[in-house]
This record gives structure tokens, C-alpha cells and sequence, in this order.
């Protein structure tokens, strides 16, 4: 079964993390590189944006502006710790800002910074932290009420994708099975 969502978010680590041939679908595609480890040489990165440009991919830096603006990006991710007011000045540069939440009271503080869309966290289970709550469709659905700019993310994978479609949100956001199965993913995709 194939997943139709308008907008499809996928966080990476590194360039290397996704193969941009793999993509196919043209304005559906935001790509947020996560350079926390900054490995990545500026002129890899540079590269990487332009192909992007060319393919028609959304490209967001996480919580570096001037990283962001260096890359000459469509706008930024702040994380859900970032509770920095500062970013709403790049609003003005028609940068736009995606933010991140796990609960009401994160949500409240993206709408503050300005975000355009918000990624709320753990749709569903988690590998990496098998003890910690998640969301579920129907919680999902109905923080979706109260903010229609919430995007799902978290534990999605191959097996439990086909959820996606009752959920009220425009999209999806992947991290970790990008990097595991992504011509699976990309398959499914429309």
C-alpha cells in the first residue's frame, strides 16, 4: 500500500545518510540536515544544496542560522530544546522555520518562535527507548486539532507506514529509517 501525504520530511545526519536519485517526486521533499557531528566539509554540503535545488528538495539546517544562510537553505529546524526567540528576525528574509515538540507546552513555545510547521514526537514506539510513552494515531489526531501545523514523527517504519494515512497531518517525517531502508521507503511513497 502506497502512503499520500503532501509533504514528505526526512531528517538526516550526513550527506551520505540519503541518495537524492532515490527521490523522485518533485516539491514533496524536505530534507533537514541534523550537523551535529559536523563532519561534513562546506563544499560537500554546498554541492548537496544544489542538487537539492535542481531535484526541487526543500533544504533546512537545524539550529544553525548562520550555517543556514552560508548554504543559502530554504529555512531552519529548531529543535525542541531551542527556545530561542531570535530565529522570528529570519522570517523576515523569507527563511522559513520548522520547529520541533513532544508535548502542549513545546508546541505552544514553536508557535511563539514562529514555526510554519511543527514535527510533534513519538508517533509510535521507539527502538531506541523501548520505556517511553508515544503518542499513537488517535492522540496524534487530536493534538491536530488544536494546531493544524503538526507533523508526525517518530518510530515510522515499513511495517506500521500504512498508518500514516489516518493521521490528520499534511505529512510525515522520517530519521532513522532513512538511513536503514530507503529504497523501501521511497517506494511506498506518493
Amino acid at each position: 500500500m502506497f502512503i499520500f501525504k503532501n509533504k514528505y520530511f526526512l531528517i538526516i545526519e550526513n550527506i551520505k545518510d540519503i541518495d537524492l536519485k532515490n527521490i523522485k517526486k518533485r516539491d514533496k521533499f524536505f530534507i533537514i540536515y541534523r550537523n551535529n557531528n559536523k563532519i561534513d566539509k562546506l563544499r560537500d554540503l554546498l554541492s548537496f544544496r544544489r542538487n537539492c535545488k535542481a531535484k526541487a528538495i526543500k533544504f533546512y539546517v537545524s539550529n544553525d542560522i548562520n550555517l543556514a544562510i552560508l548554504l543559502k537553505s530554504d529555512g531552519i529546524y529548531l529543535s525542541s530544546h531551542n527556545k530561542n526567540l531570535r530565529f522570528l528576525n529570519y522570517k523576515k528574509l523569507n527563511f522559513r522555520i520548522i520547529g520541533s515538540a513532544h508535548n502542549l507546552r513545546e508546541i505552544s513555545d514553536k508557535v511563539k518562535q514562529g514555526c510554519d510547521t511543527i514535527l510533534l514526537s513519538k508517533l509510535f514506539l521507539v527502538d531506541y527507548d523501548k520505556k517511553s510513552s508515544f503518542l499513537g494515531v488517535i492522540k496524534f489526531n487530536f493534538f491536530s486539532k488544536i494546531s493544524n501545523k503538526l507533523i508526525p514523527l517518530g518510530g515510522i517504519k515499513t511495517n506500521n507506514l500504512n498508518q500514516l494515512n489516518n493521521t490528520f497531518g499534511e505529512g510525515f517525517a522520517l530519521l532513522s529509517e532513512v538511513k536503514k531502508k530507503p529504497a523501501k521507503i521511497f517506494s511506498r511513497l506518493l
